[in-house]
């Protein structure tokens, strides 16, 4: 492969839009203040759920911001799609949490750094589009899933309470309904206050979202009656006290408790992985949704090596995992944002609320937040869908519930690797279902003869000599058929000379079923019998002649139509 080769093959894969925006004066004035719009209200809508974000994943606030910041823009240069607003979901919580608490902020950063990686290698290999084959029930099941555990890990803050909560879905849901006399009022009073004004908000106003609202209120009532001595809550400010003295944007480096060793990659593959699949499935979901909305098309691979580089950059920062978010995505959209210049500016937002506000954040109630992230836990359930599909086939209810308990009860990173091996189980066990392998006579081989023959009168051409024995393959010849090739096996041939078999509905054949056809060639011919392929597609036939099948059947009992085949056939049997 020479230099050139590469370079086309780079270009076909990577090809971010934003520098598709300058090229012929196709970026105008109008078009940068509908995104500088777009991009001040995306920054506000993102500030809210990045300081929600790093706090329930187990990290700090500011690193929340840093990677909306950092990976927001990143995201926005890099990527392949013109809409598509980047930073921390709620996806991420629970696998973050996880491995922070395992493997501290060092090991955050090599997880997600190797799902960076991960990222990248899946764009320049073009597997981006591989995640639209995803059964619809599996993402189902582990958002749903990861939305109750969200739900679950904010009812601490949610009540108030203040001892050590357990790890684990049902040891912390017996924790709280163990310690119902410890409900602190005033704080359960503020988190269904401020997840009832996000209700209602949302019901009246779309521009401005319902957490900003609630952020707002919620804190200016804190501070009140803290200030009227009447009652203290728990703030960002009385978790993290180092916020109120302002923050500077930190330089690139390593954390204290970073330590790079062949067992801790070796421990962190799967939580990587995991947070590779995560931000493929989460991005490309929403460039989907928003081509949908737009009419515009997004390239998958592109976006996602460019999530891979954000994914690579943004923890020498201190940042977190991040990905492409459908709900801010939207608000992009639904504001005005028409390119990637959008997604810069909310980027840009964001560090100035970081350098210059970010003391203010100190006193935003953490029951507040709570409230917040309860609404995002609701908004990610995606309850009406989950029922619906619990209406489908067996199979699909088992495959949604499944990943759904796997979430909830074990582990996401298992629930993540159960649901990429279903889904491949599913897909193969659909396509053998539509391939399959039958014995045709003289009167159906005539009735399906009707595209191969230049006229009905060649029908009576078609009759199968005695001494000849005519199978079909219908579908794909790979691995997914190689029990049923044993079919041909347990047949009798009851002394037949000749064994045809057709493949004109064969698209591909994969190394599997390279192999046993061989096989099937080998002891065919051990029995006497000899065995001429018929209907050969040329794609097929180039896979055969790459493993010297040609050579071993014999190039003359290789035929693009069942009528030279059959003449050859009647012509074995009389030489015998």
């Amino acid at each position: 492969m020479n230099t050139k080769t590469i370079k086309n093959y780079l270009s076909s894969v990577y090809d971010p839009k934003f520098f598709h925006l300058f090229k012929k004066g196709r970026y105008s004035k109008d078009r940068f203040i509908s995104d500088l719009i777009a991009g001040v209200i995306v920054g506000i809508i993102a500030l809210p759920l990045a300081i929600a974000f790093g706090i329930a994943s187990g990290v700090s606030p500011q690193q929340g911001l840093i990677t909306a910041i950092v990976a927001g823009f990143l995201i926005s240069l890099l990527g392949g799609t013109r809409f598509l607003i980047g930073g921390p979901t709620g996806a991420f919580i629970v696998i973050v949490y996880g491995i922070v608490a395992q493997y501290g902020t060092g090991g955050l950063m090599i997880a997600t750094m190797m799902a960076g990686i991960i990222l990248i290698v899946m764009g320049i290999t073009k597997i981006g589009v591989i995640f639209k084959f995803i059964p619809y029930p599996i993402i189902v099941g582990f958002t749903s899933g990861i939305a109750v555990t969200i739900f679950t890990t904010q009812m601490k803050d949610f009540f108030g309470f203040t001892g050590e909560i357990p790890s684990g879905f049902l040891p912390q849901w017996i924790y709280y309904f163990g310690h119902l006399s410890e409900i602190n009022v005033p704080e359960l009073l503020m988190s269904l206050g401020c997840l009832l004004l996000i209700i209602v908000w949302s019901k009246f106003f779309k521009k401005i979202p319902g957490s900003l609202i609630a952020l707002i209120a919620g804190t200016a009532v804190s501070v009140a009656l803290s200030a009227a001595g009447i009652v203290e809550f728990a703030t960002i400010g009385s978790k993290f006290p180092e916020l109120k003295d302002g923050l500077s944007f930190p330089k690139p480096g390593l954390p204290e408790d970073f330590v790079l060793s062949l067992d801790t990659l070796k421990n962190l593959v799967s939580p990587a992985f995991t947070i590779a699949i995560l931000c493929a499935i989460e991005s490309l979901l929403a460039a989907m949704v928003a081509d949908g909305v737009t009419g515009k098309q997004h390239h998958s691979n592109t976006e996602l090596i460019g999530e891979g580089i954000a994914n690579l950059v943004t923890p020498l920062f201190g940042g977190i995992p991040a990905t492409g978010a459908i709900a801010r995505t939207m608000a992009n959209i639904n504001n005005g944002g028409r390119t990637s210049v959008a997604g810069l500016i909310h980027a840009v937002v964001l560090l100035l609320i970081y350098l210059f506000l970010m003391p203010y954040a100190t006193y935003i109630p953490l029951s507040c937040l709570a409230a917040i992230l309860v609404m995002v836990a609701y908004n990610m359930s995606e309850w009406r869908t989950f029922k619906y599909l619990l209406k489908g086939d067996r199979n699909s209810i088992a495959v949604l519930l499944i990943t759904f308990f796997l979430t909830v009860l074990i582990d996401l990173t298992v629930a993540i690797e159960v649901g990429v091996v279903m889904a491949i189980v599913l897909f193969v066990r659909r396509v053998m279902e539509t391939s399959d392998i039958k014995v045709l006579d003289a009167e159906n081989l005539a009735a399906t003869e009707d595209d191969e023959i230049a006229s009905m009168d060649d029908i009576e051409m078609l009759d199968v000599p005695k001494g000849v024995e005519v199978y079909e393959i219908n579908g794909p010849f790979f691995f997914g058929l190689a029990n049923k090739m044993e079919e041909f096996d347990l047949r009798k041939e009851n002394g037949n000379k000749v064994r045809i078999i057709r493949m004109r509905k064969v698209p591909f054949m994969d190394t599997t079923g390279v192999h046993n056809l061989t096989n099937l060639i080998d002891r065919t011919s051990k029995r006497g019998m000899e065995v001429i392929l018929s209907g050969v597609q040329p794609a097929v036939l180039k896979e055969l002649k790459t493993f010297g099948v040609d050579e071993l059947i014999g190039k003359d009992h290789i035929y693009p139509h069942i009528v030279p085949a059959l003449s050859k056939a009647r012509e074995i049997v009389n030489a015998k």
